[in-house]
Parts: structure tokens; sequence; C-alpha cells
């Protein structure tokens, strides 16, 4: 009998034992790593899933219901202060105006998500131009039928997504443009976008945060002071910029030379070059750096709570000191309800950066 009919036949590669021995059972290092991950969730997720779901209290009106030996999470408290997480100290007559603001934000971005739907360009335009413009509107007021509402009373999940979604939109733009910067041949442009990216780089968030809020009105005119959010706003944009800038060089260094050569060759200008040849290759590179730096800084939004700002992490601090829901699983609680919000956004970005990764990347595999 030779080796060949002593080994038997191949498992099938769809099959489930096959999957298990090519990923993770494929060697002695890999099965060890393996057991060890295994026993590590087996510490973990049991007890997760008692206290978060099995042994939780679901329903209740006052904190009575929480107390008791063996008692999980208290979502009770979750419901009772559920708009303060999402919205601050926003009016409550005024809620309508947020969730306004949130319905259009939703229905322009689905179809930014979606490669196939039609109009990119106006939905561009309405994201980048008209959507601010009513957002700021609708959240700040000041205007005929629309009571003005201080940023002081914005708070929760509205802070957390102004706070993201102005450092996503404006560091993706900047970054291209420091990153083009400090490649380009001018040595003056050059240099001013090295000093601008290693300056902010080398500054850790929260200083950054500080100098805003409390260092940038003594640099101002008497009498002008903007407001505590815009401050916040404008160094998460800076900061986030600067990374962006370094992630997006690293995609230009990796077109090769011939691409620059041969779109010079064809007549484009620099310009031409840079935007139809070399930044949409460059950019399909490094989406998962982008999208990394997206979900580091949608994170680094809890930050501004040490400058007075409440994002979502912040309020349900300030609401766990509330003494008719004060509880001894009250703070487990409140920080797992923000952490499942934080992971469902984040995950969001990944997943759609996978998509978009596999989609790009279908025609260069055939």
């Amino acid at each position: 009998m030779s080796a060949i009919d002593m080994m038997g036949p191949p498992q099938k590669s769809g099959s489930v034992l096959g999957w298990l021995r090519r990923n993770l059972f494929s060697s002695i290092g890999n099965t060890v790593l393996t057991v060890i991950a295994a026993y590590l969730l087996w510490l973990t997720v049991p007890p997760l899933l008692n206290f978060a779901i099995f042994d939780a209290v679901w329903t209740g009106d006052t904190r009575e219901a929480c107390l008791g030996e063996g008692k999980g999470a208290c979502w009770p408290l979750v419901w009772a202060n559920f708009d303060q997480f999402i919205y601050g100290r926003y009016p409550a007559s005024e809620i309508w105006r947020v969730n306004i603001v949130f319905a259009l934000g939703f229905i322009a971005l689905v179809p930014m998500l979606i490669p196939s739907a039609p109009a990119k360009r106006f939905n561009v335009i309405f994201l980048l131009v008209v959507y601010p413009l009513i957002a700021l509107v609708l959240l700040a007021g000041d205007r005929p039928g629309l009571p003005p509402v201080p940023t002081s009373e914005w708070g929760g999940l509205l802070v957390t997504l102004v706070v993201a979604v102005t450092g996503i939109v404006v560091s993706l733009p900047l970054g291209i443009v420091l990153a083009l910067g400090r490649r380009s041949s001018m040595p003056a442009i050059r240099m001013l976008s090295i000093i601008f990216i290693e300056f902010w780089r080398g500054v850790p968030l929260v200083t950054v945060l500080f100098m805003a809020s409390v260092m940038l009105p003594l640099f101002l005119p008497e009498g002008l002071s903007p407001d505590n959010l815009l401050r916040c706003l404008v160094g998460v944009a800076l900061f986030s910029s600067a990374y962006m800038a370094e992630v997006v060089r690293g995609g230009l260094q990796a077109i090769p030379a011939g691409q620059y050569e041969a779109a010079r060759a064809a007549g484009l200008s620099y310009w031409q070059t840079m935007g139809l040849v070399v930044l949409p290759q460059a950019l399909r590179h490094v989406i998962p750096g982008i999208v990394n730096t997206f979900i580091g800084l949608f994170k680094d939004t809890t930050l501004v709570l040490i400058v007075g700002i409440f994002d979502i992490l912040g309020q349900v601090r300030a609401q766990l000191s509330d003494p008719n829901w004060t509880v001894p699983q009250g703070a487990l609680t409140g920080y797992l309800f923000a952490g499942i919000v934080f992971w469902i956004f984040c995950f969001g970005m990944s997943q759609y950066s996978n998509f978009m990764e596999r989609r790009l990347s279908a025609g260069r595999g055939r």
C-alpha cells in the first residue's frame, strides 16, 4: 500500500472540521493559543452574560427593583435616564429638533454608503454644505420659532456625534492637503506641513483640549470668546488631521513612480494627476488606516469631559450620582450601556470598511 493510500481521503475544504484545522489547530502553537483563548472566553463571557442578561433587572420604576442579593445589571436605570444619555440637558420640549437632525443625517448618509446609489455629487454637497447649516440652525436655534439652546445644555450621544462627525469630516480633506504638502517640491510648503503635523502629533489630545478651552481665549482680542464646544471642535479637527495626513502619506508613498510619470506624459497637470490617478489608488491602499483613525477619533470624544462638556460617557457618569437611582450595580450598568453604544458605531465603521476593501479589490482579484 502506497503512502498516498494510507493518508485517507482529504477533508472537505468547506467542512467545519476542515475550517477548525486550518484556522485554530494548524500547528502546536496555534493549538495552545486556541486553548488559552477558549479558557479566557470561558472565564469572561458567562459572567458577563449573567450580569447583562440572565441575572439582570429589566423592569422597575424605582431603584428598589434593583436592590437585592445576586441581581445583575439595573436596566431600569438606563430606561429612566435614556433621554439624558442621548440628549443631555437639551430642553425636553425641543428634543424634536435633535431628532430631525438625526433623521436627516441618517437619510443623507445611507445613499452615500451604497456604492450603486445615484446622484452621489448632490448627496456630497448636501452632506458637506447644506446639512451642517440645517443642523446648526436646528440645534442652536435663536431663530424665529426656534428658541436658543446654548451648547452648555447639549450632552450625551448628541455631543459625541457632533464632535466625532465634525472631526471626521474636517480631518480627511485637511489630512490629504497636509500629506500632499509634506511631499511638495516647494520647501516652504513642505516645511510648514511638517511643522504642523509634527506639532499636533507631539501633543496629547488632553493638552489640545485644555489649550483650546482655557488658553485660546488668551490669544484672542478682548471681547471675543468662542463657544466652548466650538473650541473643542477646532482642537479635535486639527489634532486628527495631523494623524490622517500621515496615513494618507503612507498611501502616496505606496504608489509606484511610474504612475506619476505616465500621468504627466499624458499631459495631466499636477492636480489632475493627484485627483484622477494617484489619490484614488492611495486612498484605496490606506482604507484600514483611515477607518482606524476614525474609530480612534470617535472613542477619543470621551476626553471632552475634562473641559466640562458632557458626551455620552460623561452624561452616564453624571446620572450615576442621582440619589433616586443609587444602586450597587449602577456604575457597571451605565458603563456597559456606554460601551455597547460605542461598540455599535465602531463595529459598524469597521464592517463598512471591510466591505469597501472587498469591493475595491474585487477587480484586481480577477
